[in-house]
């Protein structure tokens, strides 16, 4: 099979796993709350089982992040990654007590982990200028899970049955359904996924001078006999740049030597770069944590991630017991909302698409943003404590929901899109395990934060606001920092990360 058939079928798995992320969370969001009630389980077991699966996914991520960095592979990752969500979606159909539910969640959120090394590699696939554009179109199959798994929720309703010693009703049959569903993935990704060679070494396969050909002589660089060309300047002979990272420049390489020649065009530098062989060191040498993860620029984009998906979660808890108090909806009613919700996300994660490709990620993260802070001042004056008659609670409700997830899709895209380009890419599968586990903390306090205030929304949705001023405030005085490095920087630090 060609290469570009095996790109399709690689990226069309890839899709097929965020779609069933997504249709996993939507069955068994709408009916675990009162699955949990017919265990007899008290309020707050909602918090910890919603948690539960983030907090394993929290401490997985980087872990199978630094696995794909190492090896370079991310079938194998998957295919172990997915024995747990098979495993623990089983256990979730069970359902014997709700220790048992609560372990299912947490044994099936391992599974998660393999996300980082899937963004790690969709990274080394893609081109800078097209990966905001990819990232869309992966997250955006997650929502179309969200999309289609109601749909599958009005019909796991139905069911009610005995099968041995299990039975199987609308709380138990999403967990046997989800469980059949990784199982055929498992199949999927046997046959439909590659381990592809990362982007550039593909061009540098097809065409050695193709690079060449891209870069122009006022950035910097000069031609070698061989036609190809080499940056003379890289980011550590600029301090403060983005991508400065890892070590300084190789022992011999003398820059002022490298800037006299840049000014004569004449010949190449006196000491070239050694070329990195087939016997690399591991990308993580000469590695720092602090120098990759607390530059500025970073701790935004993690706020922005923590933060927005701190308010989506305890909205998410709070949503369910709040309709059931004041609209009595239940699993039906539940279902069509999050089916509504799903169609507005992925129809926001198209138009964020198309943005992505006329403006910059740091202007689609301001509007994302705009939307979040208006969605949490609404939601604290109309939602906190409701007034009037049904319609008009049904409508301050609707608007509230409809504001709140219109803005994640701009937030969600421009950070990871961001962040994929300011941190190094030889390391991208760990860094991209940091970001989602900082996601995977929010996700944890989001749902236990909201679990314990459903009585007393001000404080819930007031804290929320308040993370919200926070991140703006940080984004504007961080503004000018958040943009992709230069080209030269980041061949630069490709080059010395080994």
């Amino acid at each position: 099979m060609d290469n570009p058939r095996k790109r399709k079928l690689t990226f069309f798995t890839i899709g097929l796993i965020f779609l069933l992320s997504g249709v996993e969370y939507a069955v068994i969001l709408p009916t675990i709350w009162k699955y949990l009630q017919t265990l007899d389980a008290p309020p707050y077991f909602l918090g910890l089982a919603l948690s539960a699966f983030s907090l394993s996914g929290l401490l997985t991520g980087p872990l199978f992040g630094l696995w794909s960095d190492r090896t370079r592979t991310t079938k194998k990752i998957i295919l172990f990654a997915n024995l747990f969500e098979m495993i623990g979606n089983f256990m979730y159909f069970m359902g014997f007590s709700k220790w048992l539910l609560l372990s299912s969640r947490l044994v099936a959120g391992i599974g998660t982990g393999a996300g980082s090394s899937i963004f790690g590699f969709l990274t080394r696939s893609t081109s800078p200028q097209d990966r905001a554009t990819a990232f869309a179109a992966v997250m955006a199959c997650r929502q179309a899970g969200l999309l289609i798994g109601p749909a599958f929720n009005i019909f796991l309703r139905l069911c009610d049955f005995q099968l041995g010693p299990f039975m199987i009703n609308k709380y138990t049959a999403p967990g046997l359904f989800m469980c059949l569903m990784w199982t055929l993935l498992q199949v999927a990704v046997i046959f439909m996924y590659w381990d592809l060679l990362p982007l550039e070494k593909e061009k540098a396969k097809g065409s050695p001078t193709s690079r060449s050909r891209e870069q122009d002589d006022d950035q910097g660089f000069v031609e070698e006999d061989n036609g190809e060309e080499k940056p003379l300047m890289g980011p550590r002979d600029r301090g403060g740049s983005y991508g400065s990272v890892l070590a300084s420049d190789p022992p011999g390489y003398d820059s002022s030597s490298a800037s006299n020649e840049s000014l004569s065009r004449a010949s190449p530098p006196a000491s070239p770069v050694p070329p990195e062989g087939p016997t690399s060191s591991s990308p993580f040498k000469n590695f720092s944590i602090s120098r990759e993860f607390m530059r500025e620029e970073v701790v935004v984009l993690l706020a922005a991630q923590f933060t927005t998906l701190f308010n989506q979660t305890a909205l998410e808890t709070m949503v369910t017991p709040m309709t059931q108090k004041y609209f009595n909806y239940g699993e039906l009613e539940n279902s069509v909302m999050y089916c509504l919700c799903g169609v507005e996300v992925i129809a926001g994660f198209l138009f964020v698409r198309w943005l992505s490709q006329r403006v910059t990620e740091r202007v689609v993260l301001v509007v994302g943003l705009a939307i979040c802070n208006i969605s949490a001042v609404w939601c604290i004056i109309f939602m906190a404590n409701p007034q009037g008659g049904f319609e008009l609670q049904l409508t301050e409700f609707i608007i509230g929901v409809f504001l709140q997830v219109l803005g994640l899709p701009f937030v969600a895209v421009a950070q990871v899109s961001l962040f994929s380009k300011i941190t190094s890419e030889k390391t991208q599968g760990f860094s991209q395990g940091v970001r989602r586990s900082v996601g995977g903390l929010a996700t944890i306090l989001g749902p236990l934060w909201a679990a314990g205030l459903t009585e007393n929304l001000y404080i819930m949705m007031g804290v929320m606001m308040a993370l919200l001023m926070l991140i703006t405030v940080m984004l504007a005085f961080s503004y000018d920092r958040l943009v992709a490095p230069a080209p030269e920087e980041q061949a630069d630090d490709s080059d010395h990360c080994g």
